[in-house]
């Protein structure tokens, strides 16, 4: 099942996405279902098997919208974390000058930089060497605390798309990620969430970007260094994870950063990420008007 908040006429709904169409669970269901995902998840062990059967009962035409008319919303407004995995790709390494990491490499990023499918990701002022990273992003389904590896893909509840967007200036001139990674819009994540039932083998998935119609990054999952797996019980002996936490796994090698010449975002830019029987999340970029004038 792929799932979406999005908007119509103003008002928030959650829905099923099929093909063209967005098929509101908040007409078809009433009180029952919550306005946002974050609670949906929370809840799932009980409205998920409810959507399943109003979805496959049919649907009345006052739930239905083309895709076209609805407003798509990011999955997850506020998740608790936003947990980013670095270096999690060999060539990824190798175009960065750095070694693979013996253990994951964690960093984290805020609710702040989250927007969502069409939505543009804005330059910061004090930045000019903003990157983008194509990830496949986990959603975590229900509270993990010191789980095994054998056992965290009972936490998973579905995965996603995150563009983790990175100025590179400010990200190696701190000497830590945190200012670089998490600035605002940073985070572009979507357009829908897929069920781990329906995404496939999570670790057998092509992803790909692309910018201005070029191809950046092309890939597959089954590249990552570290697994799903061994991420979330890596994660759960220090912390506790929640329902709607998002962990992005890493980006494939093509990023800005390792080519040469480097390439940066700029105003006008045009990004994709298309990661298999999840979708395709596109952003455009938007530069500092007060940059420009200065």
């Amino acid at each position: 099942m792929k799932l979406a908040a999005f908007t119509i006429n103003s008002q928030q709904h959650i829905g099923v996405v099929q093909g063209d169409k967005a098929i509101s669970l908040t007409i078809l269901a009433g009180n029952q279902f919550p306005s946002c995902l974050k609670t949906f998840i929370e809840k799932s062990e009980e409205l998920l098997p409810l959507a399943e059967k109003l979805i496959s009962q049919g649907t009345n035409e006052e739930a239905v919208f083309p895709i076209s008319d609805v407003k798509i919303l990011p999955p997850m407004q506020a998740p608790e974390k936003i947990i980013c995995v670095g270096l999690n790709y060999i060539d990824h390494c190798r175009e960065t000058g750095m070694e693979p990491p013996a253990s994951p490499v964690i960093f984290s990023k805020y609710a702040n930089a989250i927007v969502g499918h069409h939505d543009a990701v804005e330059i910061p002022i004090n930045s000019s060497e903003v990157d983008f990273e194509a990830e496949l992003a986990v959603v975590i389904g229900k509270e993990a605390k010191r789980v095994t590896e054998e056992e965290a893909n009972d936490y998973v509840f579905g995965y996603t798309i995150m563009n983790d967007i990175s100025a590179r200036d400010l990200q190696f001139k701190d000497g830590q990620w945190s200012r670089g990674k998490t600035a605002d819009t940073f985070a572009p994540t979507g357009p829908v969430i897929v069920t781990k039932d329906e995404a496939g083998d999570p670790h057998s998935l092509s992803i790909s970007l692309e910018l201005n119609g070029e191809i950046m990054q092309d890939s597959n999952t089954s590249n990552l260094i570290f697994t799903i797996p061994q991420i979330i019980s890596f994660l759960s002996q220090s912390m506790t994870l929640r329902p709607g936490d998002l962990i992005a796994t890493g980006t494939p090698p093509g990023v800005g950063m390792g080519r040469d010449p480097k390439v940066w975002l700029k105003d006008g830019d045009k990004m994709s990420i298309t990661i298999e029987n999840i979708g395709t999340l596109s952003n455009s970029v938007k530069g500092d008007s007060q940059k420009k004038e200065g």
